[in-house]
This record gives structure tokens, sequence and C-alpha cells, in this order.
């Protein structure tokens, strides 16, 4: 419409956008003061004519009433404008218990909403904790922090405020119950299926929602359902076409799918309409690093220096680049400034993350004592559930079964009802322990479990390690000398780029491949594979194990 960002809604404007938006009606409101008294009016306007069609008045005694007086104006109203009796009293929630009965914490819990649309959840977390001092029973305001930190890999944190929300769900709305208990059970327990149920319910029941239907698409993106998490991430953006959130969720979609050319469209359209966003400058690295695209990657890092809880994201996601390269030296350097950056903004959890990454990489490249000093870094800094895979995978790849094993036993006790934990991370690192004993066959049967969910990207941080199911049951075809069957794997892992972008497993299919070819017979092939794997990493550190081996073996083939 040309108006600055921060215009003033007046009577004209808002007619205006009631036509824009195809409405039939606008509803202005005004409170002026009235002695020691606040008097609130409503007025229902036809926004294509201008005429007043209804009007109601109430008044507060003091400012702590006030939201219950708009909220019986409200209801007055809703009734002169024709809503039936039964719908109004169904959802005739007074709004202090819908929201707050603090004027003060409902607008630091709306600032905060929009602030994490717009410049992510780290600038947003201020807002929700303001809110929550203002009034400390304000459970969406403890639901919304906990989802921040959630998105920014805290999910300690994250557990701590959901659960907190969830206490104090008997205040609220049916509309924010529904919200509670899905975040809950998806976020806290870890019950996909049960969110999922709850979400959709909440979709139903509140259709102009577009939080269920974004939540839908992500949990369909955790157990690799991306066609179906594609069609709620276009419904979500639909019912909430200004979301810079919105947009950056489609994006991810696409990308996933391995569509790069719409996932670009797409971040294009959102960044022409001022709705940029961390989530989205996260994506479009990741559709540079699948593109090859090297200024692509440079202009979101350069984008993000120096925002805490941004910063940390986009090094992290530079060093898994530096690695998928076999640059290992350079990888380590970016880990360490990612892990800086998170523990500067008071991250710990998040940085843990990062050392637990940087320690799958060690040992999937053979270093097996850096592997555990990286390992024990991460556990130190955290026990969340996504420092405890990491580490534990990494140790079971360094050979110290007995540790990843214990560690696997601590994560099924603490997380009995997980849909990622008991179907991706335990089977993972189990499986592993068995192909260390020379157990093969047992390793297989171990991963069976997985393979429903095993293409799901198991989170939404930088961190999201995925399709190691995929790649642990490669190697046990390999040792089990069933070499079509590993050569299925690792080209699983080749096929869906989208998903696993720069993890390490993605170059190492390559060579994957290439042992599966050689222990067919298939010399010919064995000796193409081979080559694009050191071809990928002809800027690799010479040192690095698993190149050495993958050279050795090269030259047994010429």
């Amino acid at each position: 419409m040309g108006q600055s960002p921060d215009a003033r809604v007046t009577s004209e404007m808002a007619q205006e956008l009631c036509q824009r938006a195809d409405g039939s009606g606008e509803v202005e409101g005004s409170i002026a003061t009235l002695g020691n008294q606040y008097l609130l009016a409503l007025k229902a306007v036809n926004c294509r004519t201008g005429d007043s069609v209804r009007r109601e008045q109430s008044t507060s005694d003091d400012k702590s009433q006030v939201l219950a007086a708009l909220g019986k104006a409200a209801t007055s109203l809703r009734g002169k404008l024709g809503e039936s009796l039964s719908t109004v009293q169904k959802y005739d929630t007074p709004v202090e218990q819908a929201t707050t009965p603090s004027l003060e914490a409902l607008q630091a819990y709306s600032l905060g909403l929009k602030t994490k649309d717009v410049k992510g959840d780290e600038a947003a977390i201020p807002l929700f904790n303001r809110a929550i001092q203002l009034d400390p029973k304000f459970a969406l305001a403890y639901a919304s922090l906990g989802t921040s930190y959630s998105n920014l890999g805290e999910s300690n944190r994250a557990a701590e405020n959901l659960t907190k929300a969830h206490e104090l769900r008997e205040r609220v709305t049916e509309r924010e119950k529904f919200s509670i208990d899905s975040l809950y059970n998806d976020l806290v327990i870890g019950d996909l299926e049960k969110a999922r149920t709850g979400y959709e319910l909440w979709a139903q029941v509140y259709p102009r929602d577009d939080s269920p239907v974004g939540d839908m698409g992500l949990i369909n993106g955790y157990l690799g359902q991306y066609e179906k998490s594609l069609v709620h991430a276009r419904d979500a953006l639909s019912i909430q076409p200004e979301s810079g959130l919105r947009y950056a969720n489609l994006v991810q979609s696409n990308l996933h799918l391995g569509r790069l050319k719409e996932a670009r469209s797409v971040a294009g359209e959102a960044q022409a309409k001022n709705l940029d966003s961390p989530y989205l400058r996260l994506y479009l690295y990741q559709v540079a690093s699948v593109q090859n695209d090297a200024a692509g990657m440079a202009q979101q890092v350069a984008w993000a220096a120096g925002k805490p809880g941004v910063e940390d994201v986009l090094l992290s996601v530079e060093a898994d680049t530096a690695a998928y390269s076999g640059q290992l030296e350079k990888a380590r350097k970016f880990s360490r400034q990612a892990i800086a950056s998170a523990n500067l903004a008071g991250e710990r959890e998040t940085a843990s993350s990062y050392e637990a990454d940087a320690a799958l990489r060690e040992a999937l490249f053979g270093n097996a004592a850096e592997a555990r000093q990286r390992s024990a870094a991460a556990l130190v800094l955290s026990s969340g559930r996504l420092a405890r895979f990491g580490a534990g995978l990494a140790l079971a790849l360094a050979g110290d079964g007995d540790s990843a094993q214990k560690l696997a036993e601590g994560l099924a006790k603490s997380f009995p009802k997980d849909t990622v934990v008991t179907f991706l991370y335990l089977p993972t690192i189990r499986g592993q322990v068995a192909l260390n004993r020379h157990d093969f066959l047992g390793a297989i049967e171990e991963l069976k479990s997985s393979a429903p969910f095993e293409l799901g990207q198991p989170g939404d941080t930088s961190f999201a390690p995925s399709l190691y199911p995929v790649y642990v049951r490669g190697q046990a075809y390999l040792a089990a000398h069933q070499s079509s069957e590993a050569m299925a794997e690792f080209q699983k892992i080749l096929d869906h780029r989208g998903i696993v972008v720069n993890e390490p497993i993605g170059a190492l299919a390559h060579l994957g491949i290439a042992r599966a070819y050689a222990l067919h017979g298939d010399t010919t092939k064995a000796r193409a594979a081979y080559q694009e794997f050191l071809t990928l990493w002809k800027d690799a550190d010479a040192d690095v194990p698993v190149l050495r081996q993958a050279k050795a073996e090269f030259a047994k083939l010429q």
C-alpha cells in the first residue's frame, strides 16, 4: 500500500485493508479516561460503505480491569452482529484468562511474536521473559519461550518452560490448550504421533490458525514425509502470507525435496516483501551448499556475523561444509568459533551440539582419540538428547562401544516415548556397537526399526544429523559382504542431498559405494566411484586417515 511499516492504522486505512482482504467489515476500538475510569468503545464498520453497523461500550474502574471490560464489550458486540448464542458462550473465555490480566505483559508477548518472525528466536527471548516477569502465570508466554529455546537447540530450557506452560494450561482458552498440549508432546515428550494428532485437531477447530498447520509440516519433515511437509508449509503460508517464518519453512521443504529452483524463488519472494529472517538465511546457505555456490554461502555467513544466536549457526554449517570437502583443520576452526559464539550467547546446550557434531566428524574420518575428546567436551556442556546422540554415535564409531551403550541406555530411560530417540537415535548407536563386535547381521537387525523414518531430518537446528541409520546399515552390509545391499544404502544418501546437505556422510557415501563396487568385483565402476570421492576431496587435508585409506584402496585397483 506504499505505507511505512510503522504507519498508524487509521479508520480510513482500516477500511481499505478490509477491502484488500476481501472482508465485509472491520471493528474499531478506542479507549479514553472518564474521571478515574476507562471508557472502552467498539464499533463495527461496513468496510465497503464506511457505515457504522453496531456499537458497544464498556467501562473499567482501573487499569487492571481493562481487558475484562474489553472482553465484555466484545461478547456483546458479537451477539449484536448475529453470532449464535451457543458459539458466543462456547468461545467466551474472558480475555484476561485467555492471555494475561497484565496489559504490559500482553504487549511484551505480542512484540516477542513479531520479533521472532523477523529477527529470530534469540531476539524474541528477552521479550517473552519480560512478559513472564510481569505475569508469572502467563502460560502462553512460557510456551513461546520454550519453543524459541527449542529452535535454538536448547532442549533442556525448552522442556523447563513448556512443562511450566503445561502446568498452567487449566487457566487458558481451548485454542491455547491445543497449542500447549501439542507443543508439550512434540518438544518435551517427543511423541510425534500424539503431537501431530493434537495439531490436526487444533487446525480443524481453528482453521485460520497457521501455527498447527506449520507445525504439522515440521513433524512430517522429522519423519521423512517431505511431500506432506511441503503441502503443510504451503497451506500455512496461505493462512499467514506475511510471515517470514512461513516463507522460510516453505524454502526448507523445497530444499528437502531437491527442488532448489523453487526454494530460491520462494526465498526471493520473501525478501522482496522484506520478510527476511535467520531461518531463511540458514536455508539459503544450505541451498547454496547443495549447488556448490561459494558466493551464496559467503553472503549468508556475512549477514549473520555479529548477530547473537545467529552467527554461531552459520559458523557451524561452515564447519560442515569444510568437512564435506575433507578440510578437517578448517572445519575444526569454524567449530571452535561456533562453540565460542554459542557460549557467548549463553547457549551451552547449543555449544554442546557443536562439540558433538565435531566429535562425529572426527570419528567418521578415523580420528578416534579426537572423537573421544570432543564427545567428553559435549557431555560436560549438556546432557541433552542431541548431544548424547552425537557423542554416543561418535564413541561407537571410535570403538568405545561400552561408553556408547551407556549413553544409549540413558537416552532410552530419559526419553521413553520420544519418536526420534526410539526409532532413529537408539537403533543407530546400537547398530554401530553391534558392528564393532563384528555382529554384522545383528547390526542390520538393530536398524530395522528405523526404516520407516530413516529419511527424516530429526530436528530443525544447524546440527540435525540425518540418514545416519542408512549410513551405518550400509557399513554393516559392506562388512557382511552384501555388496548390492550396501550400494543401495549409500545411494539413498547420494539421492537425498537436499536432506543430508553438507553432512560428512554425504561425501563418505561416495567412498562407501566405491568399496561396494570393489567388493562386488566391478573394478571399472569401483575406480570411477573412488575417483569421484578423491575429486570431491581434492583439497582435503592429506593426513585425514579415511583419505589415506581411500587412496591406498584406489591404488590397488590400478
